[in-house]
C-alpha cells in the first residue's frame, strides 16, 4: 500500500551522550517493517529521475520495488549489477546531492530514502546469504589494479565478471584504502568493508596487501609481469597545510595522519604502538567530511573540548548535513567565520631540553566576514582587521584537502599529470600511457567514493573494450 507521508522513516541511531564515548556504529539501519514501509514511499517514476543522479546507474526504483514485495535478496542482486560496493555506499555516499536530490517526493517533502535502503538491503543480504562460488568463466587476460580504495574495487570487481583475473595492489597492510584509514569505525565498520572485498574476492579477485607501486613494483613491471593494462586508483594521499607559522609543532596533524592513526593502527587502544595525542583541547581546520570526522574521533578519544574552525559560515559548510548535524549533537564547537593564522608553541629558550618545547600551546585566530564570490561561486572569506585571538588548544588537526600521491607519477615514465598532481585522462579513464587506466582521487583530487566508483566502472568498461580489440587483430 502507497505510503505518502511527506517525512522519510527516521534513521535509528545511539543516543549523542552515549555515543560520544564508543566507536560503535551511530546509526543502526531499519528493520525489515521500516525498510518495506520506506519502500512504500516511491512512486515507481517511469523516466526514472534518481538513476540520473547516480554515478553507478544503480537501478533504483526496480530495487525499492523488490524490498516493496518482501524480495530482500532480489533488490540485493539488482544493485550488484553496478554496484560492486551496496553497503558502503548505503552509509558514506552523499545521497542528498545525488540520487535523493532528484527525487519526485522530494518536491513537497522529503525523498526517499534511498541510501538508506540500500544500506538495508546489503546488511540484509551480508546477515543471510552464505559466500558462494563464483561460476565465471575466465577469459583469459590480466589486469593489475593499484590501490584498494573505492575506485579499485570497483574497477577490479567490474573486470572480474567479466572473467579477467585481476590483482589488486594495496600499499597499506589491510585493502579497502580510504574506506579502512580514512572513514571512522563509527561512520563505516571496517568488517563492512572486509566483507565488500571478501565479495571480490569470491568473484577471483586477488588483493595483494604491503605492495607500493612506485617503490615495491613499478607500472614498467606490472606489463613485463604478463599484465595486459594497468588501473591506477592510488587515491589522494598527500595533505595539504595552509604555510602558517608554528605547523610543525608537536600535536599538528593532517587529518590523514590522525585518522589512519586511529583507524587502522589502533591509537585508539589504552597502549597503542602508534599513539596520538588525546585528552586536551583539539581544534580541527577545515569544515568538510573528513573535518568532521576527526572532531567526532577526537571526541571519542577522550578531548576535553573540540573546536571546528572553518573560515565560512555553515551555509558553506561542505560537510554533508548529517555528519555537521551528529557533530553537533555530540558538543562539537563550530568556531565559523574564523580562520588560522598561527599556531603557538612552547619555548623555553632558557632550556632547550625542556620535555614541553615545541608543544602546542594555543592557535592564533582571525575572524573573517564574507565578500564578493570567488570562482566557484562561493562567497570568498575576508579577515577582519584588529580581529584576531587566541583559541586554547594543544592538538590541531588540518583537514583543508589532500592531493593526489605523487609516487607513481614520479616513477612512471610519460604518465602526465595537471598542476594540482592529478593524473590527466580521458572521458574513459585512458592515461597518456598506452594500456594504463586511472581513475578516482588519484585524478580528481579528494571527492566522494561514488565519484571514485563511477570512475572505476568507467575505466573498466575501456579496459575491457581496449583488450577486446587487441584480440580481434
Amino acid at each position: 500500500m502507497p505510503n505518502m507521508s511527506p517525512d522519510k522513516n527516521p534513521m535509528p541511531a545511539q543516543e549523542p551522550q552515549v555515543r560520544a564515548h564508543n566507536f560503535s556504529e551511530v546509526t543502526l539501519g531499519y528493520s525489515e517493517e521500516t525498510a518495506i514501509d520506506e519502500a512504500n514511499r516511491c512512486l515507481g517514476c517511469k523516466n526514472m529521475p534518481c538513476v540520473s543522479g547516480c554515478p553507478v546507474n544503480i537501478h533504483i526504483p526496480e530495487f525499492i520495488a523488490k524490498i516493496k514485495e518482501g524480495d530482500f535478496e532480489g533488490a540485493y542482486q539488482i544493485i550488484s549489477q553496478t554496484s560492486s560496493l551496496p553497503a558502503v555506499c548505503g552509509r558514506v555516499c552523499p545521497q542528498e546531492t545525488q540520487c535523493e536530490s532528484k527525487c519526485v517526493r522530494g518536491i513537497k517533502g522529503e525523498p526517499v530514502g534511498i541510501g538508506r535502503l540500500e544500506r538495508f538491503v546489503a546488511d540484509w543480504h551480508n546477515a543471510h546469504v552464505e559466500k558462494t562460488d563464483s561460476d565465471i568463466k575466465p577469459n583469459g587476460h590480466k589486469v593489475a589494479v593499484v590501490g584498494s580504495g573505492p575506485s579499485g574495487l570497483t574497477c577490479a570487481g567490474d573486470l572480474a565478471k567479466k572473467g579477467y583475473k585481476v590483482t589488486v595492489y594495496e600499499a597499506l597492510h589491510t585493502a579497502g584504502g580510504v574506506l579502512v584509514y580514512g572513514i571512522p569505525e563509527f561512520r563505516l565498520p571496517k568488517s563492512i568493508v572486509a566483507k565488500e572485498v571478501d565479495t571480490l574476492k569470491s568473484l577471483g579477485v586477488d588483493v595483494e596487501t604491503n605492495v607500493i607501486v612506485g617503490k615495491t613494483l613499478t607500472v614498467d613491471e606490472l606489463f613485463d609481469m604478463g599484465f595486459e593494462a594497468v588501473f591506477i586508483g592510488s587515491g589522494a594521499g598527500l595533505p595539504n597545510f595552509m604555510g602558517i607559522p608554528g605547523e610543525s609543532c608537536k600535536g599538528v596533524y593532517s587529518a590523514n595522519e590522525f585518522l589512519t592513526r586511529s583507524n587502522l593502527m589502533k591509537a585508539y587502544l589504552d597502549e597503542p604502538e602508534t599513539p596520538i595525542m588525546k585528552g586536551g583541547n583539539v581544534a580541527v581546520v577545515g569544515g568538510g567530511n573528513v573535518a568532521m570526522d576527526a572532531a567526532r574521533t577526537a571526541v571519542r578519544l577522550g578531548a576535553e573540548h573540540v573546536y571546528i574552525v572553518y573560515r565560512r559560515s555553515m551555509e558553506e559548510l561542505p560537510a554533508r548535513k548529517e555528519e555537521v548535524e551528529h557533530a553537533q549533537e555530540e558538543g562539537i564547537d563550530f568556531r565559523l567565520l574564523n580562520n588560522p593564522v598561527e599556531i603557538l608553541g612552547y619555548n623555553n629558550p632558557d632550556d632547550p631540553r625542556d620535555p614541553k618545547n615545541g608543544f602546542v600551546t594555543g592557535m592564533k585566530c582571525i575572524k573573517m566576514e564574507l565578500g564578493e564570490p570567488d570562482e566557484r561561486g562561493r562567497r570568498r572569506p575576508v579577515p577582519v582587521e584588529g580581529s584576531e585571538f587566541v583559541l586554547d588548544v594543544d592538538t590541531v588537526v588540518i583537514s583543508i584537502g589532500t592531493s593526489p600521491n605523487p609516487l607513481i607519477k614520479n616513477t612512471t615514465e610519460g604518465l602526465e599529470v595537471n598542476n594540482r598532481g592529478g593524473i590527466i585522462v580521458t572521458e574513459d579513464g585512458l592515461t597518456s600511457r598506452k594500456g594504463v587506466y586511472a581513475g578516482g582521487d588519484a585524478v580528481t583530487g579528494a571527492a566522494t567514493v561514488i565519484s571514485a566508483m563511477g570512475a572505476g566502472k568507467t575505466a573498466a568498461k575501456a579496459i575491457d573494450e581496449y583488450i577486446m580489440s587487441k584480440e580481434k587483430v
